[in-house]
């Protein structure tokens, strides 16, 4: 049994309590409701016959209080609650930091990767290039690290994939999503960069503002992506593949499948000894990311990559 331990939480993230019940195939619905999290409790519900991953269970959570990390605990029958870093350092065989702060995430993942335990971290990786070089450095010396967006995984983009040589040449891809770009930005980034093969990108704009982000993304090979992220629209997360033989629009809706998908791929990781997802494709992911910051500083300045 591949023991897993979750830290967590930061605000407005159901992660800790929603991944361990994917992997515990257990859940309460109405504590997790009562954390905010109704949605959350709903889809668990309506995938309770797929919840559960065989040979794998979360048995322990630490996060930065008690009474949170005994919340989630009872969210998904998590046995343990670690007092600290230490205790679950000891005690578990693979971890996955659910947070979704990229400016702590150096920190909460520091303990873990000195520990040389397999880790996960919640997307967006991080936020800047100097927490960008320390992970770039510590995968050069072994350590196994992962991150990424679950839309890599998404049965929508799959499907669009699938039937990707009917669009000849692709030309153009735009999404439109809400809330912020760090957080959000980068479902639509990697989803897209999936289904294309994860192309070189050389150039980044922003132009738009700090709560209207358009970011145009060039790529080696021509093709364009336009990504915008309004905070104050409706919530959607729509993505178009423009190519000169063939079109498609897909909304992606289903969260469950992809977060479990992504479980898997760690737990496979964590089974074969590395990331079943290439550093470089992450960290090409993460300079996109900075670089739409820096061009939105800048005024909307073109950064080269």
């Amino acid at each position: 049994m591949l023991r897993i331990g979750v830290v967590g939480m930061s605000p407005g993230n159901a992660h800790p309590s929603s991944w361990s019940a994917i992997i515990n195939g257990e859940f309460d619905g109405d504590k997790i409701a009562a954390m905010g999290y109704p949605a959350v409790a709903d889809y668990l519900q309506a995938n309770k016959p797929t919840l559960g991953l065989p040979g794998a269970r979360v048995t322990h959570v630490w996060t930065q209080s008690r009474d949170v990390s005994e919340t989630i605990a009872a969210t998904a029958k998590i046995e343990n609650v670690a007092a600290d870093a230490a205790e679950m350092i000891a005690n578990v065989d693979a971890v996955l930091l659910c947070r979704d702060d990229p400016e702590n995430h150096v920190a909460m993942a520091k303990p873990f990767v000195d520990a040389g335990l397999p880790l996960f971290i919640d997307k967006p990786l991080c936020a800047t290039k100097q927490d960008l070089a320390y992970f770039s450095s510590e995968i050069e010396k072994g350590k196994f690290i992962m991150s990424c967006s679950s839309m890599r995984y998404a049965s929508e983009l799959m499907a669009v994939k699938s039937n990707i040589k009917s669009f000849g040449k692709m030309e153009l891809v735009t999404g439109v999503g809400k809330k912020d770009w760090l957080k959000y930005g980068i479902h639509m980034l990697e989803g897209i960069v999936s289904v294309l093969n994860d192309p070189k990108p050389i150039g980044v704009r922003n132009i738009g503002s700090t709560n209207q982000n358009s970011v145009q993304i060039t790529f080696e090979g021509g093709v364009q992506l336009m990504l915008h992220l309004f905070n104050d629209i409706v919530p959607t997360m729509q993505l178009s593949f423009f190519g000169q033989e063939s079109w498609r629009t897909v909304e992606i809706k289903n969260s469950y499948a992809m977060f479990r998908d992504n479980i898997i791929e760690f737990i496979r990781s964590v089974l074969e000894g590395k990331s079943r997802v290439d550093f470089a494709k992450t960290k090409q992911i993460i300079n996109v990311m900075i670089a739409a910051e820096e061009s939105l500083a800048a005024g909307g300045q073109a950064i080269m990559l």
